[in-house]
């Protein structure tokens, strides 16, 4: 079976509570987009997992997809597979490229084996993985709360307008950048900014992990800027970054981006 998982982008993010369990409240709203993974499996003597493309952190057993299956198997007695996964999203790049992967596997292993999983039941296995899996699973546009696992499905379309992507090449650690961030609370609904024409959202959806990762890497703040400068309609880092991205009406000139970074250009 062969599978494409997708990037997402989050359109503002807030960070609004620690939790006692050390975890944090957020709340954002999630957006699937066109760049994708390659993902393909098949039944075999033992599960075996092959990474072609960008580079991954750490050892192949911690990837997700090694996780998802010890867990399936464990959980639902699935049979060893054969996984070969082709990296084209960046990781550590706030584009929850892991998190899709590990989602469209537990699908794609739902199908394969017959298993019978409802969208709701395979959303309770995924959040195990990580609080942003469970939007992949019905991969709708949606506003994610708790710690990003509780959605509610939002009736948003960007069809028509350009997306540009800009990857600074740095890696940003998650657990690093939700130590730096100071919760705090909103007084406004995510729901209802969404609903406004995007030309609305510059300075009411914001991403708390911007300033932080500026802090860190002040190009993502400069990138941010000259995306405007191109005529963005909106742009914004995405996630914890270090990824950022712009919407705009028509396909925007950014010839010095892409002389320095990596920026993929994608309508959606």
């Amino acid at each position: 079976m062969i599978y494409f998982p997708n990037a997402k982008i989050n359109l503002g993010l807030a960070v609004t509570e620690l939790r006692a369990d050390g975890f944090h409240h957020i709340e954002t709203c999630y957006y699937p987009i066109p760049l994708f993974d390659v993902l393909e499996f098949v039944e075999s003597r033992q599960f075996e997992l092959t990474v072609f493309g960008k580079q991954l952190e750490g050892p192949i057993e911690d990837n997700l997809i090694s996780r998802v299956w010890q867990l399936m198997h464990r959980e639902f007695q699935v049979p060893p597979v054969k996984v070969a996964l082709l990296k084209m999203i960046p990781t550590g790049a706030g584009l929850g490229g892991g998190s899709s992967d590990a989602a469209f596997f537990i699908k794609g292993l739902n199908t394969l084996f017959s298993l019978g999983l409802s969208n709701d039941q395979m959303e309770t296995v995924s959040v195990r993985l990580g609080s942003d899996c469970p939007f992949f699973i019905r991969n709708q546009p949606a506003i994610g709360k708790g710690r990003g696992e509780v959605l509610i499905e939002i009736p948003l379309s960007l069809s028509g307008y350009q997306l540009t992507l800009v990857f600074p090449g740095y890696f940003i650690s998650t657990a690093l950048a939700f130590r730096q961030v100071v919760p705090h609370s909103i007084d406004f609904s995510f729901a209802e900014v969404i609903a406004l024409h995007p030309t609305k959202w510059r300075h009411r959806l914001v991403n708390d992990f911007q300033p932080v990762a500026t802090a860190m890497y002040p190009k993502i703040g400069q990138i941010v800027d000259q995306l405007y400068l191109a005529g963005a309609t909106y742009a914004s880092l995405t996630g914890s970054g270090s990824a950022v991205f712009a919407l705009s009406e028509n396909p925007l000139s950014v010839s010095p981006l892409d002389r320095d970074f990596v920026v993929y250009k994608r309508a959606l």
